[in-house]
């Protein structure tokens, strides 16, 4: 297992809260950090591109004075994401900016360039891509990629369709580097039972849609407790690319979640919204299978304060576990 030194000690449960878009702000990213989990958000929520600058002053110069104030916690570095496909015109204007100031750790998500790793790397930070199978695992790899992060069946908004427990430990066969899992992780028995098969850490967003801090409307957040696993619908009609969505909000944006049409994916476009009327993300909302476990949508930091606890409690209940008698030793 490989924990990144950017990550060592500064993390009080080994988390990285998922980029989520349009949800994910400065307000979001620095209380995560601020209560030792890896925060991000995505490059394209800053609008326009000069407002990326901005955020990234305002993320550093807080976290800098939180952590100098109160130098025996662990305050977590941030991470930006970058959508690196064709319609994102933002791409490289983002990621030079990225560069100027030096973020710690680039996610990057669907068509890596070789380009936006030399980048990232130009300065020491660290890239970490969004895979669903074993060949875009690979491929991140031979790129170069100081981690993979494994987006399983059940998690939230682009998902893969592979249990966990077939990606994550083929994967670790011959990926030495870090490895996040992503896949309906919403507490910390799930952190804990990620980094029992492989993983180094867990990678989450559903959780924390529903918290203070998070830039999504109530009705959204409400959504997130009021529903549970069979409520999310697997489709591609909204972007192009198959994705887990709460079907509540498809039935308000009058499509029927039992009879929706397949998209064509060459459509998919980031500028755009999604291939609906209702947009993506902000009309129609994406959530993943562990939305189940959340009953609240209180402060950033009560919830990783939780997840710590039940972590912490997930491992301890293990340890004390015997499951299986042991073989008597012959005489």
């Amino acid at each position: 297992m490989s924990l990144p030194s950017i990550f060592q000690n500064r993390l009080s449960v080994p988390v990285m809260g998922s980029p989520l878009f349009l949800v994910s702000g400065p307000e979001l990213v620095i209380a995560q950090c601020k209560a030792g989990i890896v925060g991000s958000f995505p490059a394209l929520n800053a609008r326009p591109v000069a407002v990326l600058g901005e955020w990234l002053t305002r993320i550093e110069n807080e976290l800098g004075e939180y952590a100098a104030k109160n130098p025996h916690l662990p305050v977590a570095p941030y991470a930006v994401n970058q959508i690196c496909h064709p319609s994102n015109d933002r791409l490289h204007a983002d990621m030079e900016i990225c560069v100027k100031h030096k973020v710690p750790a680039i996610i990057t998500s669907l068509q890596l360039p070789q380009s936006i790793v030399d980048a990232a790397h130009s300065y020491g930070g660290k890239v970490f891509h969004d895979v669903t199978t074993i060949r875009h695992a690979r491929k991140a790899a031979e790129m170069g990629v100081d981690g993979l992060i494994l987006v399983c069946a059940g998690a939230g908004g682009h998902a893969g369709t592979l249990s966990p427990f077939a990606l994550l430990r083929e994967v670790r066969q011959w990926f030495s580097g870090t490895i996040l899992l992503s896949g309906s992780i919403a507490d910390g028995y799930g952190i804990a039972a990620a980094q029992m098969m492989g993983a180094d850490m867990a990678y989450m967003g559903t959780r924390f849609i529903a918290t203070q801090e998070a830039n999504a409307v109530e009705g959204y957040k409400q959504s997130l407790i009021d529903y549970a696993a069979g409520d999310i619908v697997y489709t591609n009609l909204i972007t192009g690319v198959h994705g887990n969505y709460l079907a509540p909000s498809l039935v308000a944006a009058g499509l029927d979640p039992a009879n929706l049409p397949v998209s064509d994916k060459s459509k998919m476009n980031f500028g755009s919204g999604g291939n609906t009327k209702a947009k993506a993300w902000k009309d129609i909302w994406g959530a993943g299978q562990g939305l189940g476990s959340i009953k609240d949508a209180p402060a950033v930091a009560t919830v990783i304060a939780r997840l710590r606890d039940e972590y912490d409690q997930a491992i301890a209940e293990f340890g004390g576990k015997q499951v299986v008698a042991k073989p008597a030793v012959a005489a």
